[in-house]
């Protein structure tokens, strides 16, 4: 974009500097807006804050969707992967998920220059207010005074929002080792009426990688056949590491409940609710007690660092508990701890208060992503950063929404199930939360969201040229293999034999020229839709249904009040959330078919009286479930 052009591009505003702010910024300004992104500290732009890793279960499926719709995760996992699994790839292809260790300082550094490419202009300082004009976000303000205008803002605080940090009975203001807290910004919303609660997590004590017995631990290699993050070829560190495993003992979980009294969790100093799913390690012993032992996994931070992230053992306990049960593990007996685990307890916004473009209904122009609404993790943060960012650009120009089902996306189950169903611990993303898993897989995230990475614009030209090469070339694939037959069945139909290879079938049929053709992805993809055809078809009549009822659009401003019959509860849930579609009213926790039915035959009343006729295109029709 030229400058003169940029000049008068509208202006998007990203407060916050990690997954979800660099995702945020630089959709935002690929899609042509001017974007600056303000931070409390330029140099910490990508920061790992926890583990050194991206990917996981269903969080693999999230960054590969990122990387199809235009977005930086992936790009920058596969340039800092010093260490790959797939996970559960001894099951199905619907759970399973990449995951990579990264260099955590490589990882930074490619995501500043990502953003640098982008247009992105960085700027450090610290917001503590909100510019309001005329019921609208206008811009933010400085702590030096500066006032910084913009068409929308997006808030990406992570957990420094009001933050606090526990080692033992010790409490710091900050929301990151040797980083400040995002103070008068978290009053500024309370102010503002916005409904905000605490949560609480967590990161373990970091080891000095040269004072581990390596020899008493278990290696765990990386995967000879690594599967990546982007859909574009990206260069890899020239060389990988090796993780390892080793685990608690009985002598760990004893001095773990001799700290208890000084522990922050059990005293009570921390009332934020934690990850259910990332306890920290006085947790998992006081709730698991009948368990002799816990996995720790010894994960490097980097190629030339000399520091191992000991995954397992998130800890607030105070230092000399945490010198004492480190050096119980076998491995870990002269082990020199170089950073002390603590606790982060922070505020985040009610989810519910935003739609699902993820700007507030209270306060139009701001949007929020990441930790502020009430998730954790690097992925889901980046999820949101892109449907944020996306959205920002595009309501300053004037265009329609980005929405994503929940049969398109794992971005959309995450977006859904927060704007619909609000949090009261952080949120994190599981397969089994996705109804449509089988069609959601890593495999096929840039086959199925091509259509909206052309609409959005955020890839490049030769990225989505590629991606519809890859369309056509598996399309081929398909029907050259369902219109060939042997021994009174297609080639496609023996595909669903255990022993059903791709190549060999195409060979068969005489398209060997196809099968030259294939990428791994495309064979994989290719035998997967083969061997589950039954599974898919039936996955993808229940997408139609679900699609259906999301096109059910409601009035944004309906007065829930005058609906008659209307159970008080269904009201006041109905009020709260004021949802998008029927869709999104029936997945309402606690809102049934009946309350749905009520809803839809007032607003076809109301859209009759209106009209002088019928609902349009069955928007308001009653819901035969």
């Amino acid at each position: 974009m030229n400058e003169s052009v940029r000049a008068s591009a509208p202006r998007v505003a990203v407060i916050g500097g990690g997954h979800a702010g660099v995702e945020a910024a630089c959709v935002a300004a690929r899609m042509g807006a001017r974007v600056e992104l303000v931070t409390l500290s330029a140099g910490a732009l990508g920061r790992m804050s926890c583990n050194p890793s991206i990917g996981g279960i269903a969080k693999g499926q999230i960054v590969r969707e990122v990387d199809a719709l235009g977005g930086v995760m992936g790009k920058l996992a596969d340039r800092s992967a010093i260490h790959h699994r797939l996970l559960n790839r001894s099951k199905g292809p619907a759970v399973q998920s990449p995951r990579c260790q990264n260099d955590r300082a490589l990882y930074a550094r490619e995501a500043a220059a990502e953003a640098a490419r982008a247009g992105v202009t960085v700027r450090e300082g610290e917001v503590v207010d909100l510019v309001v004009e005329g019921g609208r976000v206008r811009g933010v303000e400085l702590a030096d005074g500066a006032r910084l205008a913009a068409d929308a803002v997006v808030l990406t605080t992570g957990t420094f929002l009001g933050a606090v940090m526990h080692v033992g009975l010790e409490t710091t203001e900050g929301g990151r080792v040797g980083e400040r807290a995002a103070v008068p910004l978290a009053a500024r919303l309370r102010g503002l009426g916005f409904r905000t609660g605490r949560l609480k997590t967590g990161t373990p004590p970091r080891l000095r990688a040269s004072s581990i017995d390596w020899d008493r631990t278990e290696p765990q290699p990386s995967d000879d056949d690594p599967v990546r993050f982007s859909f574009e070829p990206q260069p890899a560190p020239a060389r990988g590491v090796a993780c390892a495993i080793t685990r608690t003992t009985a002598a760990t979980h004893a001095i773990i409940r001799e700290g208890l009294d000084r522990s922050p969790l059990f005293t009570g100093k921390i009332r934020g609710t934690g990850p259910r799913y990332c306890p920290s390690v006085e947790d998992k012993i006081f709730r698991f007690g009948d368990k002799e032992s816990h996995q720790v996994f010894l994960e490097p931070e980097g190629l030339d660092s000399d520091l191992v992230y000991p995954n397992g053992v998130s800890t607030s306990l105070p230092r000399d508990v945490q010198e004492r049960l480190v050096r119980s593990v076998p491995g870990l007996e002269r082990a020199e701890i170089v950073q002390y685990g603590y606790a982060v307890e922070y505020d985040y916004v009610d989810p519910t208060e935003c739609d699902a473009t993820l700007e507030t209904r209270r306060l139009p122009g701001l949007f929020l992503a990441g930790q502020i609404n009430g998730t954790t993790g690097y992925e889901e943060a980046a999820g949101q950063g892109l449907v944020a960012g996306a959205n920002a650009a595009l309501k300053t120009a004037g265009a329609g929404p980005f929405v994503l089902s929940r049969a398109e996306a794992y971005l959309g189950v995450l977006v859904d199930d927060l704007v619909t169903r609000g949090v009261d611990e952080p949120y994190r993303m599981f397969t089994s939360l996705a109804e449509h898993r089988l069609l959601l897989r890593h495999h096929n995230a840039d086959l199925r969201l091509l259509e909206h990475a052309e609409r959005l614009g955020a890839a490049s030209a030769e990225r989505l040229a590629a991606t519809r090469a890859r369309a056509a070339r598996t399309r081929e694939a398909r029907e050259a293999l369902e219109s060939a037959r042997h021994e009174g069945r297609s080639w496609w139909e023996r595909l669903r034999r255990p022993d059903g290879d791709v190549d060999a079938a195409l060979r068969a049929a005489g398209r060997a020229e196809l099968a030259a053709a294939l990428t791994r992805e495309d064979r994989e993809d290719l035998e997967i839709e083969a061997r589950y055809a039954g599974y898919l078809d039936r996955e993808r009549e229940a997408a139609e249904r679900l699609k259906a009822s999301d096109a059910r659009l409601l009035p944004p401003d309906l007065d829930y009040a005058a609906v008659p019959h209307l159970r008080a509860e269904a009201r006041q849930k109905f009020e709260r959330v004021r949802p998008r579609t029927a869709g999104q009213a029936l997945r309402l926790p606690g809102i049934s078919p009946a309350d749905l039915n009520l809803l839809l035959v007032h607003v076809a009343r109301l859209e009759q009286a209106g009209r002088g006729r019928g609902p349009a295109s069955g928007a308001a029709t009653p819901c035969p479930a």
